[in-house]
């Protein structure tokens, strides 16, 4: 549009130049023709006047004076004339010109006759102007008198109105003529081959087609064609040699790695074929306002499935499509919402979608997390249900749909959804793209049918699921429990021998992955080691025995049963006063909700009791960080810790116990951790507790704190080579693998 504007705003400035300067020169012409006109008229019809005139003067024939002006009075233009005597007095007047008669002053018109000379002028009256023509009358060399011809001059106003309207008209055909014969030559020149060039380009970047584009073309244009099929013929064959490559490599690697995962999607999937959908985005851009002069800053944002999908994305060159809910998310995007991510080392494409106040409110505080959340953890909070929320909840999946719908390639893509936040999107996606690959991961507990039918739209929500290819939970439990819920409330087959689901034909099978996270490599230990040791001695906890709890701020972390064992724990050992610390850091969210802000409000109070208690001037028991840590921020916090707690009531997995577990690196801790998580099932060598039990939870705590170093080190070790192994690659792998099973298998 701008090139466009560039190219049709100089013609249409010059063609508006020439044509009103043509339009100024024929209006001066014609105005002075007409003035010309004007005078010549009244100088004729007042020489004629004056010999009627001046026999009625001589014969002192008032009558025949009053006919005369009266006689004006019929007449369009000439509004009337005026008789004087030979002292300048007015004799007689037209009717008409009753207002203005005294406009001429009578000394001017004395002047004149005593001149005897013959005087003319425009002169306004109000809105009115007029051609003003005095002669004298004389009898051979006797003055009788004056007359005074006044007339309308209005009419060569309207006449000049009228010619500009005309030459304005003109000029709007002209330009208008000229703006679609350039639009139209713009097209044709340039417009339609680049449209046809980038229609194809963008079908080879899908692999739609493979052949060269057919546009022929000489000129400079032609060039640039002939370049591009240069780089989409070395595209081609690049691409058949990386998938070749990197199913040659799959088969040399044993541990799962983030290079070992890039050649599995380029060999099962290929390139820019893989979509991963969330809520959440991994990367926010905010403003600032810590910094002076203000300015912007991107943060990684917290959360277990950002932890777990990042690496995954690194590895694949995929694309992310999720909500952008920064404060400047806007400023750093293309003209497609799109942007590169890691900001300092671009590896994948962030697609951002725009969601509006409402739409937030609706779709993610309220259905999402005041009824879908709540119902999916036994934590006893009560789901709420609002039939205005779930009408959001299905606008955003259908917003979020056509976002997704418009950056698929024709064949060959995988679409990765995560979460309670997207149900209904996987049927929407196969509806408008059945060839597509869909699979499901949830997060979450999956609830059994009794609690999943509080629900007031369960049916919907199967329905929407069912219609992916593969369904992922955490554990089998979760798996066990899906399959009952879709057996006992719709109309389907369950297949127990492969863990599938039927329905209306169409088969969803239903797995269990684990998920995980990366292992840290040797260098980010290396520097964060340097950064515990800084925090040790601005906390001054060189010799104190640390525990750690990193969450969310959520119901479901169990973080206030957490503080009340530690409370309990030194009621019963006092001992460890002045020898224990236990730093909380807890990331705020959800704000919006009342049920946070009053555990926000119970996490505040029991801090400031328990601290109160137990402090002295020296030490206190509890140090509590409430703000966003970046994965960086928080690892040497990892590190300096002797004991991890994760003490949830209910979690799908929990990522903090395997990260604690790889910070370490077999090296001596201890970890604490629910068996409400799905951590647990495989992190058998933790002390597991329940939270709910305080007295045998402040016993564990103390039980860590003493295990001897040879015990500990032995079950860290243990555990650091199950996640080693079972790293987040793999899980990515492993889903990866089951598609490309169920895909050769249709």
């Amino acid at each position: 549009m701008k090139r466009l504007l560039l190219l049709i705003l100089p013609v249409i400035i010059l063609i508006t130049g020439i044509i009103t300067l043509f339009g100024l020169f024929q209006v001066q012409f014609q105005e002075e023709k007409l003035i010309d006109e004007l005078k010549r008229r009244t100088k004729a019809l007042a020489e004629s006047s004056v010999i009627t005139a001046r026999l009625a003067l001589i014969n002192n024939d008032k009558k025949s004076l009053k006919d005369l002006c009266e006689s004006f009075q019929k007449r369009e233009r000439f509004q009337g004339c005026i008789i004087y005597d030979k002292k300048g007095k007015i004799i007689t007047y037209t009717e008409r010109v009753f207002d203005y008669k005294n406009e001429v002053p009578e000394e001017k018109v004395k002047n004149i006759i005593d001149k005897e000379e013959t005087e003319s002028f425009f002169k306004r009256y109000n809105e009115n102007q007029f051609y003003i023509y005095i002669m004298p009358i004389k009898n051979k060399e006797k003055i009788l008198g004056a007359i005074q011809i006044i007339y309308d001059t209005s009419y060569i106003y309207t006449q000049i109105t009228e010619f500009w309207k005309r030459i304005s008209l003109l000029l709007f055909v002209i330009v208008v003529l000229t703006i679609l014969m350039l639009v139209l030559l713009q097209r044709q020149i340039f417009i339609l081959p680049v449209l046809k060039l980038t229609d194809w380009f963008k079908k080879f970047q899908k692999g739609e087609i493979t052949e060269n584009p057919s546009i022929s073309r000489q000129d400079e244009f032609g060039k640039l064609i002939s370049e591009v099929e240069q780089v989409a013929l070395s595209l081609r064959i690049a691409r058949k040699v990386v998938s070749e490559k990197a199913a040659h490599k799959i088969l040399q690697e044993e541990l799962w790695t983030e290079r070992k995962l890039k050649d599995l999607i380029q060999a099962k999937i290929g390139l820019n074929s893989f979509f991963i959908v969330s809520n959440r985005e991994p990367y926010m851009h905010i403003f600032n306002e810590n910094k002076e002069g203000g300015g912007y800053k991107v943060i990684k944002t917290v959360g277990g499935l950002v932890s777990a999908l990042d690496p995954i994305m690194k590895a694949s060159g995929g694309t992310w499509i999720a909500h952008g809910a920064g404060n400047a998310d806007k400023k750093f995007v293309n003209s497609k919402n799109k942007l590169g991510v890691p900001p300092d080392d671009e590896k994948y494409i962030l697609k951002r979608v725009w969601l509006t106040k409402q739409e937030e409110e609706g779709y993610y505080y309220g259905f999402s997390n005041e009824g879908l959340w709540p119902l999916c953890h036994v934590t006893h909070t009560r789901p709420i249900f609002k039939s205005m929320d779930w009408e959001i909840y299905k606008n955003v999946n259908k917003k979020f749909a056509e976002n997704i719908l418009e950056e698929l390639p024709i064949n060959n893509c995988f679409v990765f959804i995560q979460d309670y936040h997207f149900t209904l999107l996987p049927k929407i996606l196969k509806e408008k793209r059945p060839d597509i690959t869909v699979a499901f991961f949830w997060h979450i507990p999956w609830p059994n049918p009794e609690i999943f039918t509080i629900c007031p739209y369960y049916s919907e929500i199967l329905e929407g699921m069912l219609a992916c290819d593969l369904i992922g939970f955490q554990t089998q439990y979760n798996c066990n429990n899906f399959l009952e819920t879709a057996n006992r409330l719709l109309e389907s087959r369950i297949d127990t021998e492969k863990f599938s689901v039927i329905r209306a034909g169409k088969q969803t099978y239903i797995k269990a992955f684990p998920i995980s996270i990366a292992d840290y490599s040797d260098d980010i230990i290396k520097k964060c080691k340097i950064k515990e040791h800084q925090i040790k001695k601005e906390l001054e906890l060189e010799d104190k025995i640390v525990g750690i709890g990193i969450d969310r701020i959520d119901y479901t972390k169990g973080i206030a049963e957490r503080l009340n064992a530690i409370d309990r724990f030194f009621e019963k050992f006092p001992e460890y006063k002045n020898k224990f610390v236990f730093i909380q850091i807890g990331v705020p969210s959800r704000i919006h909700l009342k049920r946070y802000q009053d555990l926000v409000s119970e996490i505040d109070n029991l801090v400031e009791k328990i601290n109160w208690k137990y402090s002295d001037i020296n030490w206190k028991p509890i140090i509590y960080f409430k703000k966003h840590f970046s994965g960086e921020e928080v690892l040497p916090y990892y590190l300096l810790a002797n004991l991890c707690m994760v003490s949830s009531l209910h979690d799908g997995m929990n990522l903090v116990a395997k990260e604690y577990i790889a910070a370490k690196k077999g090296a001596s801790g201890m970890l604490l951790l629910s068996v409400f998580t799905g951590a647990a099932r495989e992190l058998v060598d933790a002390i597991q507790i329940n939270p709910y039990n305080i007295e045998e939870f402040s016993d564990s705590i103390k039980m860590a704190i003493e295990m001897p170093e040879e015990e500990k080190n032995k079950r860290m070790n243990s555990m650091y080579n199950i996640i080693k192994e079972n790293n987040v690659y793999k899980w990515a792998a492993n889903i990866i693998t089951e598609i490309s099973l169920l895909k050769n298998t249709k």
